[in-house]
């Protein structure tokens, strides 16, 4: 019924790309090559960005700068209630792993404020996640919930993002919990990171319940 629902959405309103506004595909053949940037390059930051992982990451992955098509089609993804976009970013992201990420054997989404899920239909972390999960096998369980409403990351300069995200996670209580989660090894997915300091704060709470290890992968990073 999903595909069936996306098939006449794009018949009555067909997706433009978010890099050049061709109609046809959210991300064309011509602007994908920005999403695959990173594909081929080694593991880590490169040379002009801070390098020092958050505790607790261990590894923290991307698939592009945050620039150009990529930033536009986060944008639209967030702002513009284009869910189409989810698919080509969460590819890319999922292909940089499959080729420099190392362990991980459960993605778990960076959750926005309920408050804010509600007014955007969803939770945009969420449907990236479902495409990494389906693209590398690995099951998808929203474990996190922003319990407390912070301020937009990027409205802040890196030494107040710590403290913005300190506590707002917790492990969300609605949900049932994967038993035990002792041993697990997490991929933490969000659509940008700066700092990680968000992904360090979910990343703290994971730690707590039992898990062994935290990764973190994003679409895009921000210098």
């Amino acid at each position: 019924m999903k595909a069936i629902a996306e098939r006449l959405l794009d018949l009555a309103l067909p997706p433009r790309c978010a890099g050049c506004g061709r109609e046809g595909a959210a991300i064309c053949g011509g602007c994908r090559p920005t999403l695959e940037v990173r594909w081929d390059r080694p593991a880590g930051a490169p040379i002009g960005l801070p390098v020092e992982l958050p505790a607790p990451l261990v590894q923290l992955e991307w698939a592009a700068p945050f620039t150009g098509t990529v930033r536009a089609a986060l944008h639209a993804l967030k702002y513009a209630g284009e869910r189409r976009m989810a698919e080509p970013l969460g590819h890319a992201a999922a292909e940089r792993w499959r080729r420099a990420g190392a362990g991980g054997d459960l993605i778990v989404p960076v959750p926005v404020h309920a408050e804010r899920a509600r007014l955007r239909g969803y939770d945009q972390a969420v449907l990236l996640a479902d495409v990494i999960g389906s693209r590398l096998g690995l099951p998808v369980a929203r474990l996190i919930e922003r319990h407390r409403r912070t301020v937009a990351q990027f409205d802040l300069d890196r030494a107040d993002r710590g403290a913005n995200v300190a506590g707002a996670f917790r492990l969300d209580p609605r949900v049932p919990r994967l038993d035990p989660l002792d041993g697990r090894w997490v991929i933490l997915v969000d659509d940008v990171t700066t700092t990680g300091a968000t992904l360090a704060a979910c990343g703290s709470v994971l730690m707590e319940a039992g898990v062994i290890a935290v990764s973190g992968l994003t679409i895009a990073r921000e210098r």
